[in-house]
């Protein structure tokens, strides 16, 4: 399987990342990504981190922060201290932020969901296609970006709601030469092609989350060090917006290594809210951590 492959890997000062949220019990996929992450580190004697995605306050709770250390302390994990919570460092998300409004690569954008909606179902009515990105959501119209700075102040004046996207294709516009990533979970390295564009007018943040995934995850990759991305083939076409966002923020490059996923009956991956699949329940289960091997086939 991919990342199992240890051929053709960097060997020095590797350091890798397990980054869940906690929004939900971990399940079998959870525990292949941690595992994974501990065994590269291991094998070539680098450092493993925990990192806790805890950005969504809504959805986040302290409870299954608990349950996320209870689960891989029962796996076998140990991870450095202290943890790094992405709730303790909203002030380095704003300050990538900042930077990105400042290159004037980053507007306020009005639109609720109900009115993209909207202006997709009505040119889809036309018989015209709308794009959409790799995970098949509608690209975000170009409403916001084309208002004049008088409209926007206004907005903002009467402090209508808004979230902070990247104007995709100014970005791309400042690119000097191609943008590609190291990629080794093929078992081989290849240096892939980004495409970023596929994802268009991505979100920075919004009124209730200070950072998006995509701005959080680089940031933090870059203040912890991390050389070695190890995560699921669901990520592997978000990487591209990763590689933008490092190339404007001026931030190092890991190597990247997506590994295959556990898929649940229904041939999809696996969910927070399959209760079946839950490392803690299938621990009350009577099941061990050698079980968990064999159930997610290492």
């Amino acid at each position: 399987m991919p990342v199992e492959s240890m051929s053709d890997l960097p060997r020095q000062n590797c350091i890798t990342r397990f980054a869940p949220s906690p929004n939900g019990p971990l399940h079998l996929g959870h525990a292949l990504s941690a595992l994974l992450n501990a065994d590269m580190a291991r094998k070539i004697h680098g450092r493993f981190l925990l990192r806790i995605e805890d950005i969504d306050q809504t959805r986040c709770t302290p409870q299954f922060e608990q349950g996320i250390y209870d689960d891989l302390s029962w796996l076998g994990l140990s991870w450095e201290q202290p943890v790094r919570r992405q709730s303790e460092h909203f002030d380095d998300y704003r300050s990538a932020l900042e930077k990105l409004v400042a290159m004037d690569l980053a507007y306020p954008a009005f639109l609720t969901r109900g009115e993209v909606k909207a202006v997709v179902k009505a040119t889809e009515a036309t018989g015209m296609p709308w794009p959409r990105d790799p995970d098949g959501a509608p690209h975000y119209p170009d409403i916001d970006k084309q208002r004049t700075t008088a409209e926007r102040q206004d907005r903002l004046a009467a402090n209508a709601p808004f979230a902070w996207r990247l104007d995709m294709q100014k970005a791309i516009s400042t690119l000097q030469g191609p943008l590609l990533w190291e990629e080794y979970g093929s078992g081989q390295h290849q240096s892939v092609q980004a495409d970023p564009a596929q994802w268009g007018d991505v979100v920075l943040s919004r009124s209730d989350a200070p950072s998006s995934y995509h701005l959080s995850v680089v940031i933090d990759d870059a203040l912890q060090g991390i050389t070695d991305v190890v995560r699921g083939m669901d990520l592997y076409h978000a990487t591209a917006i990763h590689r933008l966002l490092q190339q404007l923020l001026d931030l190092p490059a890991p190597n990247y290594h997506h590994h295959r996923l556990i898929l649940g009956d229904d041939g999809r991956k696996l969910s927070k809210s399959e209760g079946s699949t839950g490392l803690a329940a299938l621990r009350a289960m009577g099941k061990t951590p050698s079980d968990i091997h064999r159930l997610i086939g290492l």
